[in-house]
Protein backbone atom coordinates (compact mmCIF):
# COMPACT_ATOMS: atom_id res chain seq x y z
CA UNK A 1 0.00 0.00 0.00
CA UNK A 2 2.68 2.51 0.94
CA UNK A 3 4.63 1.88 -2.26
CA UNK A 4 1.51 2.48 -4.36
CA UNK A 5 0.92 5.74 -2.50
CA UNK A 6 4.52 6.87 -2.97
CA UNK A 7 4.45 6.05 -6.68
CA UNK A 8 1.22 8.00 -7.01
CA UNK A 9 2.83 11.00 -5.31
CA UNK A 10 5.92 10.64 -7.48
CA UNK A 11 3.96 10.62 -10.73
CA UNK A 12 1.56 13.32 -9.57
CA UNK A 13 4.34 15.72 -8.63
CA UNK A 14 6.30 14.80 -11.75
CA UNK A 15 3.31 15.72 -13.90
CA UNK A 16 2.81 19.01 -12.03
CA UNK A 17 6.40 20.13 -12.62
CA UNK A 18 6.64 18.75 -16.14
CA UNK A 19 3.35 20.27 -17.26
CA UNK A 20 3.51 23.53 -15.34
CA UNK A 21 7.18 24.42 -15.61
CA UNK A 22 7.34 22.87 -19.08
CA UNK A 23 4.65 25.24 -20.32
CA UNK A 24 6.60 28.18 -18.87
CA UNK A 25 9.84 27.06 -20.53
CA UNK A 26 8.61 26.00 -23.96
CA UNK A 27 5.27 27.66 -24.65
CA UNK A 28 5.00 30.87 -22.62
CA UNK A 29 6.99 33.11 -24.97
CA UNK A 30 6.87 31.11 -28.18
CA UNK A 31 7.16 33.65 -31.03
CA UNK A 32 3.78 34.57 -32.42
CA UNK A 33 1.81 32.00 -30.44
CA UNK A 34 3.00 32.14 -26.83
CA UNK A 35 0.50 31.16 -24.15
CA UNK A 36 1.66 33.85 -21.69
CA UNK A 37 0.90 34.02 -17.95
CA UNK A 38 -2.68 32.89 -18.45
CA UNK A 39 -1.63 29.78 -20.32
CA UNK A 40 1.03 28.85 -17.77
CA UNK A 41 -1.44 29.39 -14.93
CA UNK A 42 -3.97 27.15 -16.64
CA UNK A 43 -1.31 24.50 -17.28
CA UNK A 44 -0.43 24.27 -13.58
CA UNK A 45 -4.10 24.00 -12.69
CA UNK A 46 -4.71 21.30 -15.28
CA UNK A 47 -1.83 19.17 -14.00
CA UNK A 48 -3.35 19.05 -10.51
CA UNK A 49 -6.88 18.57 -11.81
CA UNK A 50 -5.93 15.64 -14.04
CA UNK A 51 -3.76 13.87 -11.48
CA UNK A 52 -6.30 14.41 -8.70
CA UNK A 53 -8.68 12.20 -10.64
CA UNK A 54 -5.99 9.85 -11.96
CA UNK A 55 -4.19 8.91 -8.73
CA UNK A 56 -5.84 10.95 -5.98
CA UNK A 57 -7.83 7.91 -4.85
CA UNK A 58 -4.55 6.07 -4.23
CA UNK A 59 -2.48 8.57 -2.24
CA UNK A 60 -4.86 11.41 -1.48
CA UNK A 61 -3.33 13.54 -4.23
CA UNK A 62 -1.03 15.77 -2.19
CA UNK A 63 1.71 16.38 -4.80
CA UNK A 64 3.05 19.07 -2.47
CA UNK A 65 5.06 18.88 0.79
CA UNK A 66 3.14 21.87 2.20
CA UNK A 67 -0.15 20.04 1.76
CA UNK A 68 1.30 16.93 3.40
CA UNK A 69 2.57 18.96 6.35
CA UNK A 70 -0.79 20.63 6.73
CA UNK A 71 -2.72 17.36 6.63
CA UNK A 72 -0.36 15.89 9.21
CA UNK A 73 -0.77 18.91 11.49
CA UNK A 74 -4.54 18.63 11.15
CA UNK A 75 -4.58 14.99 12.13
CA UNK A 76 -5.72 13.78 8.71
CA UNK A 77 -2.41 12.22 7.72
CA UNK A 78 -0.14 9.73 9.46
CA UNK A 79 3.17 11.04 10.82
CA UNK A 80 4.96 7.87 9.72
CA UNK A 81 4.04 8.57 6.09
CA UNK A 82 4.99 12.26 6.14
CA UNK A 83 8.69 11.93 5.32
CA UNK A 84 8.23 9.19 2.66
CA UNK A 85 5.58 11.32 0.95
CA UNK A 86 7.82 14.39 0.92
CA UNK A 87 10.74 12.39 -0.45
CA UNK A 88 8.56 10.90 -3.20
CA UNK A 89 7.26 14.36 -4.10
CA UNK A 90 10.74 15.88 -4.24
CA UNK A 91 12.16 12.99 -6.27
CA UNK A 92 9.27 13.26 -8.71
CA UNK A 93 9.75 17.00 -9.06
CA UNK A 94 13.51 16.72 -9.61
CA UNK A 95 13.00 13.90 -12.13
CA UNK A 96 10.60 16.13 -14.06
CA UNK A 97 13.05 19.03 -13.98
CA UNK A 98 15.73 16.67 -15.28
CA UNK A 99 13.47 15.65 -18.16
CA UNK A 100 12.78 19.31 -18.97
CA UNK A 101 16.49 20.09 -18.88
CA UNK A 102 17.25 17.20 -21.23
CA UNK A 103 14.59 18.34 -23.69
CA UNK A 104 15.69 21.99 -23.52
CA UNK A 105 19.31 20.97 -24.08
CA UNK A 106 18.33 19.66 -27.49
CA UNK A 107 17.94 23.21 -28.78
CA UNK A 108 21.05 24.97 -30.04
CA UNK A 109 22.20 27.77 -27.79
CA UNK A 110 20.30 26.63 -24.72
CA UNK A 111 21.77 27.70 -21.41
CA UNK A 112 20.48 28.61 -17.96
CA UNK A 113 21.36 32.16 -16.94
CA UNK A 114 21.13 32.07 -13.15
CA UNK A 115 21.56 35.83 -12.95
CA UNK A 116 18.07 36.44 -14.40
CA UNK A 117 14.73 36.25 -12.62
CA UNK A 118 12.69 33.16 -13.45
CA UNK A 119 15.56 31.28 -15.08
CA UNK A 120 14.45 27.72 -15.87
CA UNK A 121 11.07 28.54 -14.25
CA UNK A 122 12.72 29.08 -10.87
CA UNK A 123 11.20 31.04 -8.00
CA UNK A 124 12.76 34.09 -6.38
CA UNK A 125 12.40 37.43 -4.65
CA UNK A 126 14.14 40.78 -4.86
CA UNK A 127 16.29 40.88 -7.98
CA UNK A 128 15.04 37.36 -8.80
CA UNK A 129 11.35 38.22 -8.58
CA UNK A 130 9.86 38.56 -12.09
CA UNK A 131 8.70 42.08 -11.24
CA UNK A 132 11.20 42.96 -8.50
CA UNK A 133 9.11 42.31 -5.37
CA UNK A 134 10.90 42.27 -2.02
CA UNK A 135 11.40 39.21 0.14
CA UNK A 136 8.74 40.40 2.60
CA UNK A 137 6.18 40.74 -0.21
CA UNK A 138 7.13 37.33 -1.57
CA UNK A 139 6.87 35.70 1.86
CA UNK A 140 3.43 37.17 2.52
CA UNK A 141 2.19 36.16 -0.93
CA UNK A 142 3.41 32.57 -0.63
CA UNK A 143 2.08 32.26 2.92
CA UNK A 144 -1.38 33.66 2.14
CA UNK A 145 -1.85 31.86 -1.17
CA UNK A 146 -0.86 28.50 0.28
CA UNK A 147 -3.22 29.08 3.20
CA UNK A 148 -6.15 29.66 0.85
CA UNK A 149 -5.09 26.79 -1.41
CA UNK A 150 -5.15 24.38 1.51
CA UNK A 151 -8.45 25.86 2.74
CA UNK A 152 -9.98 25.01 -0.63
CA UNK A 153 -8.54 21.49 -0.44
CA UNK A 154 -10.02 21.07 3.04
CA UNK A 155 -13.42 22.37 2.12
CA UNK A 156 -13.83 20.46 -1.12
CA UNK A 157 -12.69 17.16 0.40
CA UNK A 158 -14.76 17.52 3.58
CA UNK A 159 -17.17 14.66 4.23
CA UNK A 160 -20.08 17.08 3.86
CA UNK A 161 -18.90 18.39 0.48
CA UNK A 162 -19.53 16.93 -2.96
CA UNK A 163 -16.18 15.22 -3.44
CA UNK A 164 -16.82 14.48 -7.12
CA UNK A 165 -15.98 18.08 -7.96
CA UNK A 166 -13.02 18.49 -5.59
CA UNK A 167 -10.41 18.03 -8.31
CA UNK A 168 -11.98 20.74 -10.46
CA UNK A 169 -12.10 23.26 -7.60
CA UNK A 170 -8.52 22.51 -6.53
CA UNK A 171 -7.20 22.78 -10.09
CA UNK A 172 -8.98 26.07 -10.67
CA UNK A 173 -7.68 27.36 -7.34
CA UNK A 174 -4.10 26.65 -8.40
CA UNK A 175 -4.78 28.42 -11.70
CA UNK A 176 -6.02 31.51 -9.87
CA UNK A 177 -3.03 31.43 -7.52
CA UNK A 178 -0.67 31.52 -10.50
CA UNK A 179 -2.60 34.34 -12.14
CA UNK A 180 -2.06 36.36 -8.96
CA UNK A 181 1.53 35.57 -8.10
CA UNK A 182 3.58 34.79 -11.20
CA UNK A 183 4.80 38.43 -11.28
CA UNK A 184 5.67 38.28 -7.57
CA UNK A 185 7.62 35.03 -7.11
CA UNK A 186 6.97 33.07 -10.32
CA UNK A 187 4.58 31.18 -8.02
CA UNK A 188 5.62 28.35 -5.79
CA UNK A 189 3.10 27.38 -3.06
CA UNK A 190 4.88 24.03 -3.44
CA UNK A 191 8.35 23.41 -1.95
CA UNK A 192 9.04 20.43 -4.22
CA UNK A 193 8.33 22.50 -7.34
CA UNK A 194 10.74 25.19 -6.12
CA UNK A 195 13.43 22.66 -5.19
CA UNK A 196 13.45 20.95 -8.56
CA UNK A 197 14.08 24.09 -10.58
CA UNK A 198 16.51 25.67 -8.11
CA UNK A 199 18.77 22.59 -8.18
CA UNK A 200 19.29 23.01 -11.92
CA UNK A 201 19.65 26.78 -11.80
CA UNK A 202 21.96 27.06 -8.79
CA UNK A 203 23.31 30.46 -7.77
CA UNK A 204 21.06 32.92 -5.96
CA UNK A 205 17.77 31.13 -6.74
CA UNK A 206 19.12 28.11 -4.87
CA UNK A 207 20.16 30.24 -1.88
CA UNK A 208 16.63 31.72 -1.77
CA UNK A 209 15.03 28.28 -1.72
CA UNK A 210 14.56 28.29 2.07
CA UNK A 211 11.72 30.83 1.80
CA UNK A 212 9.80 28.68 -0.65
CA UNK A 213 9.78 25.89 1.92
CA UNK A 214 9.06 27.91 5.06
CA UNK A 215 6.30 30.23 3.78
CA UNK A 216 4.10 27.57 2.09
CA UNK A 217 4.46 25.10 4.95
CA UNK A 218 3.58 27.75 7.54
CA UNK A 219 0.58 28.82 5.47
CA UNK A 220 -0.67 25.23 5.20
CA UNK A 221 -0.20 24.53 8.90
CA UNK A 222 -1.94 27.72 10.02
CA UNK A 223 -4.86 26.97 7.68
CA UNK A 224 -5.39 23.51 9.15
CA UNK A 225 -5.06 24.96 12.63
CA UNK A 226 -7.87 27.45 12.10
CA UNK A 227 -10.05 24.99 10.20
CA UNK A 228 -9.94 22.35 12.87
CA UNK A 229 -10.26 24.71 15.81
CA UNK A 230 -13.58 25.80 14.33
CA UNK A 231 -14.62 22.18 13.90
CA UNK A 232 -13.47 21.35 17.47
CA UNK A 233 -11.22 18.53 16.33
CA UNK A 234 -7.88 19.92 17.38
CA UNK A 235 -5.69 17.86 19.65
CA UNK A 236 -3.78 19.79 22.29
CA UNK A 237 -0.32 18.79 21.09
CA UNK A 238 -1.11 19.93 17.57
CA UNK A 239 -2.63 23.17 18.84
CA UNK A 240 0.47 23.99 20.88
CA UNK A 241 2.75 23.23 17.97
CA UNK A 242 0.77 25.42 15.60
CA UNK A 243 0.35 28.23 18.13
CA UNK A 244 4.14 28.50 18.36
CA UNK A 245 4.47 28.67 14.57
CA UNK A 246 1.72 31.26 14.26
CA UNK A 247 3.34 33.40 16.95
CA UNK A 248 6.76 33.24 15.31
CA UNK A 249 5.60 34.01 11.76
CA UNK A 250 5.57 37.85 12.03
CA UNK A 251 8.91 37.79 13.83
CA UNK A 252 10.40 35.56 11.13
CA UNK A 253 9.22 37.88 8.36
CA UNK A 254 10.66 40.94 10.10
CA UNK A 255 13.98 39.24 10.89
CA UNK A 256 14.44 37.95 7.36
CA UNK A 257 13.55 41.31 5.89
CA UNK A 258 16.23 43.04 7.95
CA UNK A 259 18.97 40.51 7.28
CA UNK A 260 18.91 38.17 4.29
CA UNK A 261 16.48 40.19 2.23
CA UNK A 262 17.81 43.71 2.71
CA UNK A 263 20.11 43.71 -0.30
CA UNK A 264 17.33 42.46 -2.57
CA UNK A 265 14.64 44.93 -1.55
CA UNK A 266 13.97 48.03 -3.59
CA UNK A 267 15.37 51.21 -2.11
Amino acid sequence: KIMKKLLAEFFGTYWLVFGGCGSALFACNFPGAGIGFVGVSLAFGLTVLTMAYAVGHISGGHFNPAVSFGLWAGGRFSAKELLPYIIAQCVGAVAAAGTLYTIASGKAGFMIDNTKAGAFASNGYGAFSPDGYSMQSAFIAEFALTLFFVLIILGTTDKFANGKFAGIAIGLALTLIHLISIPITNTSVNPARSLSQALFVGGEPLSQLWMFWIAPILGAIVCFDQYYIKKRKRKFNHFLFLFIFESLTPILILLCNRTLGRRFCKK
